[in-house]
């Protein structure tokens, strides 16, 4: 009877591990799971090129300086329209970047109630119109982790308005209008947000001060100046970005 015992363990034994592929086959196949990313943060750097739309106003003091006499020519809101184009390069949290702004000023007819007695007893009336105004800014802004996607930003350089201005005398009816072109510096800053991948929108404020300068020839003995004149720009805009 061992002899059978012997033979018998090992067919047994040999039987069990034949069964366990065949098992093992009838099991479901889990695939791996797939790999998790993070999402990469949006960067700032690149070119771009927008335009903008918005509101303008002026400020200044047209002066006699024959008489001292003088009447502000603050200027109503216009509607001021143009775009915008720079760069930008951004290391870790903070953008870095160089702009050049141009916008066309809708102002018109903008009188001072005020009248001015000059030296021969002439009375005198004047406007000063800011007809547009570009500027050219370093920016300096600000992003970071959780509101990459958002830019708070301030800029400063020079600005450059062109003004149409008239005075006229009452007594004679006579006018004299000046087209000039004023430098000044520029102090601005605004916000920004990035809605797509190329796409960015902004809101952009723009404070220029200007050079005093003549604007109008001599009317007999009074010679007038536009006074520390400023101009403040309020707009909306939208930016390609070329990553």
């Amino acid at each position: 009877m061992r002899p059978i015992q012997w033979i018998s363990a090992p067919a047994v034994a040999l039987a069990a591990i034949a069964t366990v592929p065949a098992a093992g086959a009838d099991l479901p196949v889990k695939a791996p799971p797939a790999p998790v990313y993070a999402p990469l943060p949006f960067t700032w750097t690149g070119f771009y090129i927008g335009a903008n739309v918005g509101g303008a106003w002026g400020q200044g003091t047209v002066i006699d300086n024959a008489t001292g006499g003088s009447f502000g020519t603050g200027e109503r809101g216009a509607f001021a329209g143009g775009g915008q184009l720079g760069y930008n390069y951004q290391v870790g949290n903070v953008v870095l970047g160089v702009e050049g702004f141009f916008d066309g000023i809708a102002s018109s007819n903008n009188n001072t109630s005020n009248v001015v007695t000059g030296l021969a007893g002439h009375q005198f009336q004047g406007n000063a119109n800011a007809i547009w105004a570009s500027t050219v800014a370093g920016r300096l802004g600000f992003t970071g982790p959780g509101f990459d996607h958002w830019l708070f930003y301030a800029k400063g350089g020079g600005g450059w308005v062109g003004y149409d201005a008239t005075v006229s005398d009452l007594t004679t009816g006579l006018s004299a209008k000046t087209t000039s072109s004023q430098g000044g510096w520029m102090a601005g800053g605004g916000l920004e947000w990035a809605f797509a991948p190329n796409w960015t929108a902004r809101v952009d404020y723009q404070f220029i001060g200007l050079n005093s300068f003549s604007v109008a020839p001599n009317f007999v003995a009074d010679r007038f100046v536009l006074n520390n004149p400023n101009v403040q720009t309020v707009t909306f805009g939208i930016n390609y970005l070329f990553h």
